[in-house]
């Protein structure tokens, strides 16, 4: 049969075949090539390509379930496949039998349709569900206990690490990281605050305030006692409450170690994600990582607590909670600025709420009330990061 030369015949339709001609079958089972003839009759369910193997039953294609497939040695070839059968293929040689089956198969170059789609997008489905399983609710948890049997020392160690990169991320890009602001009087000043906002014996640490030399509006807390304000935070502020109120908050965080949860949760997505992709490491996870931190989206629960916290140690500061609402509803008037802080508290949409709680918790009277910072002080902190009469900035790399 090999030997044998192919012809291609035009014949009349019905019993007899409407085109014959001879093409070589591989059956999708064995390595044979198998030179074999073939036709196209007309059946009543449509017309279709009948296959005569030497050593099978004929073989029988509907030419509507007949596809092409490309052949990259030689498109002067005709390869074919049936959308019923995913193996066997047909290679025809003929010019005259590769135009008639271009004429009566109308549909070569259609895409097949499969019947593993639906299952495959339910696995897809399925892959997707279980990943946002992981990353949403199982990591959470796991940071949530992790957070919590982690020892002091290493969420100061964390802490530390983690303030330096983000110092050196939020650096100028010629490799300096970001300054500490630190004249005297201002760091005088800040140790007032300090004291009077120290949680003691509710934090296994000590508490750590810093100042970082940036116009930004914010402020954020780290594992292990840190807490960083931005000097724009404090130009922004008019009273020095303004700022204790949102200092109280990041301590009430840290107090929660709701940092380290943060920290743990990001780097357990980081592992996941970096598993999956392939491409999260390095300086990318490093950058992913310093962003969360600093502006990290806790949950509502969280922000409740903190705003909680920060409410009863305003108080036992003898400082009004509504300085917290007042910073608050200032940054939101200006929000066209873009402010960082608001932002960050505006990734909850009850920050009204949140006023409104800050101002029913203000139930300290008036011969309650101890003034934070003598006016020298307050101007001292709000020039922490300036120097003396020659403007120079007094800070730290």
């Amino acid at each position: 049969m090999r030997g044998a030369r192919k012809r291609t015949l035009i014949t009349v339709t019905g019993r007899t075949p409407a085109f014959s001609a001879f093409a070589d079958f591989f059956d999708g089972k064995s390595a044979r090539v198998q030179r074999c003839a073939i036709a196209i009759r007309e059946a009543p369910g449509g017309a279709r390509l009948e296959i005569e193997p030497p050593e099978h039953d004929t073989i029988a294609w509907p030419l509507a379930r007949i596809r092409r497939l490309k052949d990259m040695a030689d498109d002067r070839r005709l390869v074919l496949r049936s959308a019923d059968d995913d193996l066997a293929r047909l290679l025809v040689d003929d010019a005259e039998a590769i135009a008639i089956l271009h004429a009566r198969c109308k549909a070569l170059d259609r895409a097949l349709p499969s019947e593993k789609r639906p299952r495959l997008w339910l696995w897809a489905g399925g892959a997707v569900a279980s990943v946002a399983l992981i990353i949403f609710v199982l990591v959470p948890l796991l940071a949530g206990q992790l957070a919590r049997a982690l020892p002091p020392e290493g969420e100061v160690a964390l802490g530390n690490v983690a303030f330096e990169q983000i110092r050196a991320a939020l650096g100028d890009g010629s490799g300096a990281p970001l300054a500490l602001c630190e004249t005297p009087a201002g760091i005088e000043a800040l140790g007032l605050l300090r004291t009077r906002f120290d949680p003691g014996e509710r934090m296994p640490y000590a508490l750590r305030i810093s100042v970082l030399d940036s116009p930004v509006v914010n402020a954020f807390a780290l594992p292990g006692g840190r807490v960083a304000l931005f000097r724009g935070l404090i130009e922004k502020a008019e009273t020095p409450e303004e700022v204790a109120g949102v200092l109280a908050h990041e301590i009430g965080h840290v107090v929660h170690r709701d940092p380290s949860r943060e920290a743990l949760r990001s780097a357990g997505s980081i592992g996941v994600l970096g598993l999956l992709l392939g491409d999260f490491a390095g300086g990318t996870a490093v950058l992913f990582l310093v962003n969360r931190l600093i502006d990290a989206s806790y949950s509502q629960d969280a922000e409740a607590a903190a705003d909680s916290y920060a409410h009863q140690a305003l108080v036992e500061a003898g400082v009004h909670p509504s300085a917290l609402a007042t910073m608050f509803e200032r940054l939101r008037r200006d929000s066209g600025t873009g402010d960082s802080l608001l932002a960050h508290f505006q990734s909850h949409p009850q920050l009204g709420d949140r006023i409104e709680a800050a101002r029913r918790a203000d139930t300290l009277p008036e011969d309650a009330v101890r003034p934070l910072l003598a006016p020298g002080q307050w101007r001292a902190l709000q020039g922490i990061c300036a120097g003396g009469a020659d403007g120079e900035k007094n800070r730290r790399p």
